[in-house]
């Protein structure tokens, strides 16, 4: 931690410069004031500051070159203020070496870019290190943290932070390295998290927390987690720590980052069984088959949601959730939703599934899915059912000459039951399978009696009416005359036709 001085006659000026460096949590361990040369003079001397703001104007001519040479012999960072904007001050404020002048009033954003320049300036310089850094655990290593035993962790405190994209990992690293602690740590980076170790416990290190937290979510805006584990309770080696901060880390699967855990205790996870029952199997049959929604989420909700510790391991309830994608993936193939887009997003969730960082998401992304799924399939079975009447008409199109055609034959040949053919039936041409077979029949008669002379009864051979009467009394029901009378009045409308084309020629 630094020290800092602000050297100002006027005391509202002081308290205001107060308060405004303690809101940016800057780390120093102490602020001191001066209202007069002589203060700061002495304050200087005595107190070692590690930067000064001073105001050019409290220093008088008589007493400058006394304090340029004490400035120049303690080389602290140097910010000035001045009412003045002359070229004087400017100049004395080069002559000091001034990291910043200053123009009251100062704004807020100026005065806390040159602190942090002044703490990035002496931190880079190695200048009045802090007492506290000289203490730190110089001589741990990587062996001390992964090796059983190798060091005893009873005087050293985890602090573990974890972003919740992994892809931001090497931006955290970037963060905490120019991070200023308030007491510094040494940092173990690895591939997923970051690793302080403390020698401060308690109330500092969890300011210390905060203070990171606050910080890093002023600049970025994926969310982190930090654990703490300053545990003196056991004789624990620092490789014992080390894997009971992971251990706690992992309970951000359950409940989320953006926060600061505490570990207490190591807790078991809860063994579980990763594999549906049949009973669980028929239950999400009947649900996709049924287009349940909103059975489904209750069910997901009350078994992945509404969890309290002790919890599942992490790992058996991603596996168990991979057993629910199997019924998910078995009922897309029953309705042939495999195409490239269904697929890419079956892929993207079962990643989702095996390396999300928070269950919550998980399974938000699974209701999402299943309902695109079950959509999907509402659509297809839809086409479906078109394609069945379509393959039925077609097939009595070709066969309406056969006087031994049911609806039983049609409904073999389409794949599917009498009962739902005949219902498909009435809801697409909104009558019986029997009149749609009958008005097939009696068009094509009307056919044969215009356009060739076959007889009657050859027509109602041909069109599968099983007697020549059988068939005169139905195309009579269906076109109010006979077969005869429909023929004859087709001929005299065509002589009709003819005599006025020849009178025209």
């Amino acid at each position: 931690m630094y020290k800092l001085l602000i050297a100002d006659r006027d005391n509202n000026e002081r308290t205001g410069l107060n308060w405004l460096v303690s809101s940016f949590s800057t780390p120093f361990q102490q602020v001191f004031h001066a209202a007069s040369v002589e203060e700061l003079i002495e304050i200087t001397e005595n107190k070692l500051p590690d930067i000064v703001i001073v105001e050019l104007d409290m220093i008088p001519n008589k007493l400058w070159d006394t304090y340029k040479k004490i400035s120049e012999k303690y080389g602290h960072e140097i910010i000035v203020m001045t009412m003045e904007a002359t070229f004087d001050r400017a100049a004395q404020a080069i002559e000091l070496g001034a990291r910043d002048f200053w123009l009251k009033p100062n704004s807020p954003t100026q005065i806390k870019r040159t602190l942090q320049k002044c703490i990035h300036n002496l931190k880079k310089n190695n200048v009045n290190k802090p007492q506290e850094n000289s203490s730190q655990p110089h001589v741990l290593s990587y062996h001390s943290l992964f090796l059983e035993n190798e060091v005893e962790g009873r005087d050293f405190h985890l602090m573990m932070l974890q972003t919740e994209s992994r892809n931001e990992i090497n931006n955290l690293l970037s963060f905490v390295e120019t991070y200023e602690f308030q007491y510094q740590p040494i940092l173990f980076p690895v591939s997923d998290c970051l690793i302080c170790v403390f020698t401060i416990e308690g109330d500092l290190l969890k300011q210390e927390a905060h203070r990171i937290l606050r910080t890093w979510e002023e600049i970025r805006h994926d969310p982190i987690a930090i654990v703490i584990n300053d545990d003196t309770s056991n004789d624990l080696s620092l490789n014992e720590k080390y894997l009971q901060t992971r251990q706690a880390m992992e309970l951000t699967f359950f409940k989320g980052y953006r926060q600061i855990l505490h570990f207490k205790s190591v807790s078991k996870w809860v063994p579980i069984d990763v594999f549906l029952t049949p009973a669980e199997i028929r239950t999400w049959i009947e649900m996709l088959n049924s287009s349940s929604k909103d059975g489904i989420r209750d069910w997901m909700y009350k078994e992945f949601l509404n969890l309290s510790e002790p919890f599942p391991e992490p790992g058996l309830l991603r596996s168990r959730m991979t057993s629910i994608l199997a019924q998910i993936h078995r009922f897309m193939k029953t309705y042939n939703l495999g195409n490239e887009r269904m697929m890419k997003l079956y892929h993207q969730l079962f990643t989702s599934i095996l390396y999300g960082p928070v269950l919550n998401r998980i399974v938000q992304e699974m209701l999402l899915f299943i309902n695109e799924v079950i959509d999907e399939g509402k659509k297809q079975t839809d086409l479906s059912r078109i394609d069945v009447i379509e393959q039925g008409i077609m097939y009595l199109e070709n066969h309406y000459g056969n006087s031994e055609l049911s609806l039983d034959k049609v409904a073999e040949y389409v794949n599917r039951s009498p009962a739902y053919l005949s219902n498909l039936f009435s809801r697409k041409h909104g009558t019986s399978f029997r009149q749609i077979l009958t008005n097939i029949r009696i068009n094509k008669a009307q056919r044969y009696l215009i356009e060739t002379n076959l007889s009657i009864q050859e027509i109602a051979e041909r069109t599968g009416f099983t007697t020549s009467s059988y068939f005169g009394k139905i195309f009579k029901e269906v076109t109010g005359t006979t077969p005869r009378e429909f023929r004859t009045s087709r001929d005299r409308t065509k002589v009709n036709l003819n005599s006025k084309e020849n009178n025209k020629s």
